[in-house]
């Protein structure tokens, strides 16, 4: 049963919507200190609900006195939580970073700050949002969000990129609408809890599933729909590559896992289930390779997020009609996966603009000189990439245990071999930069020295990659409070 909350909940949502809006009127160079301060507030307020969520369980807040059906519920569970930790995590380091960035790059500074703040606004009410209609409108902010986010610098190949972007969003946002509207007309209700006990198996709710799981696929770029992603995510200036890879595309497949595991429950089968594994496959096949093989360093960061995202829907055929024991494994992987993703692959990126920016060059054959010159940033980028191999006793090691470990007690022994050579393939691209770092400076080349806030930063970020593993456990457990766990 939910417990009505204190005032952290709506407050997690108007905060960043609060120094956005003043980062606008006082500009990005004041701007950012005023995101920074904000940010601060919420990881204390995120924290809060994580201590109210354990002590007393599932929180529920009706927005003005008026709760569901009628009204807007609020609702944080365990899943929650951890979202809107992992939320807070990531945004308030690379608001650091993001400043020293623009002081060296000035161009995208001046809407940066506001968007961001939308954007952190939306990811938080998304998760915390109890009903379907306020799910879309959520999304449509956030994609709205992340594209003005991607054009924000104004080059001709990140304008180009946004508006690929914004066309995969709108047509992601309008299926998912198109099903809304289907439940809608079968139940009369788009609120989360009541619906949870009316779906059942018919045709139109079958279609309405199926249009709002593909829409949300398409955002999160799973393969084959991943071909707006990497000039995106690659071309953006770099503090808005990693807003976009560590937390944009977690809150699409968030969705698909809390219908999935909730009220779509009564309709999915494992043969569905069974494909959405082997497009998690193939996309960690298919990024691998594309990372393999790219020349920039930022793209070869992006084509790795197509295939890290294929590791977190390895999650549904692993617990979809699987023993309750392995599938609470799989699941709790999926969601340390997306965690554990989403710190190594902001410091990746955070550590890859700081070489770029020192080496004033974004190809890999152009990066000799780096080891000596950035170790720390270099450090950074190799101890990320320790985290997406999943070598212990990383956050990602602990992750990839649980799906490994859910493989083989039921008995899917390929998704276990797809497990293990995606963590080859990882170490295959991220030691080709490694020792592009190590060559020594080509003829006519430098190296120069960067802020050491973009450095600490990327290092810190994958430190917590790295300790997330330690406490796997305590990760799990908040997982199981009034979750699907």
């Amino acid at each position: 049963m939910a417990i009505e909350s204190v005032a952290a909940l709506p407050w997690l949502i108007l905060l960043p919507l609060a120094w956005a809006t003043l980062a606008f009127l006082l500009g990005p160079a004041r701007g950012a200190g005023v995101a920074i301060a904000g940010l601060l507030l919420q990881a204390g307020l995120t924290l809060l609900l994580a201590w109210e969520v354990m002590a007393a369980g599932t929180q529920r807040h009706a927005v003005g006195g008026w709760g569901a059906p009628l009204g807007i519920d609020l609702l944080a569970d365990g899943l929650a939580v951890v979202m809107l930790l992992m939320t807070a995590a990531v945004a308030l380091p690379m608001a650091v970073y993001a400043r020293a960035w623009f002081t060296a790059r000035p161009a995208g500074a001046t809407w940066f700050w506001p968007l961001t703040g939308f954007l952190v606004a939306a990811l938080n009410t998304l998760f915390l949002s109890a009903d379907l209609f306020n799910l879309y409108v959520t999304l449509e902010l956030l994609g709205l969000a992340a594209v003005g986010l991607t054009a924000a610098a104004g080059e001709r190949r990140a304008v180009g990129a946004a508006m690929r972007y914004l066309l995969a969003t709108l047509l992601g946002s309008g299926a998912y609408l198109m099903g809304v509207a289907l439940i809608y007309g079968a139940y009369g209700s788009v609120s989360l809890a009541v619906l949870g006990a009316l779906v059942e198996p018919m045709p139109a709710v079958a279609l309405a599933a199926g249009l709002m799981v593909v829409g949300m696929l398409l955002k999160t770029a799973l393969f084959p729909l991943h071909f707006w992603l990497p000039p995106a995510h690659g071309g953006a200036v770099t503090p808005v590559s990693a807003l976009l890879s560590a937390l944009v595309i977690k809150a699409s497949f968030y969705l698909v896992l809390r219908l999935w595991f909730g009220v779509f429950e009564p309709l999915v089968t494992v043969s569905a289930a069974q494909v959405l594994g082997m497009l998690g496959a193939a996309a960690i096949l298919w990024g691998s390779v594309q990372a393999l093989l790219q020349a920039r360093l930022k793209m070869l960061v992006a084509y790795s997020t197509v295939a890290q995202i294929g590791y977190l829907f390895l999650v549904f055929p692993l617990a979809t009609g699987t023993p309750a024991e392995a599938a609470a494994g799989a699941w709790q992987g999926g969601v340390l996966q997306a965690v554990s993703h989403a710190l190594a692959k902001a410091a990746m990126f955070a550590a890859a603009g700081a070489m770029i920016l020192g080496a004033g060059s974004d190809r890999i054959d152009r990066l000799g000189g780096a080891g000596a010159h950035l170790p720390l940033a270099l450090f950074a980028f190799g101890l990320s990439g320790i985290v997406l191999m999943g070598l212990p006793p990383t956050g990602g090691f602990a992750a990839k245990w649980l799906l490994l470990m859910a493989a083989l007690e039921t008995g899917q022994w390929w998704w276990a071999a797809v497990l293990v050579g995606g963590g080859l393939l990882a170490a295959a691209y991220v030691f080709r930069v490694l020792l592009a770092a190590f060559a020594p400076l080509p003829e006519q080349g430098s190296v120069s020295g960067v802020a050491r806030s973009l450095e600490w930063t990327a290092f810190a970020l994958a430190t917590a990659g790295v300790l997330l593993g330690l406490f796997a456990a305590e990760v799990t457990t908040l997982l199981g409070t009034g979750g699907m766990a």
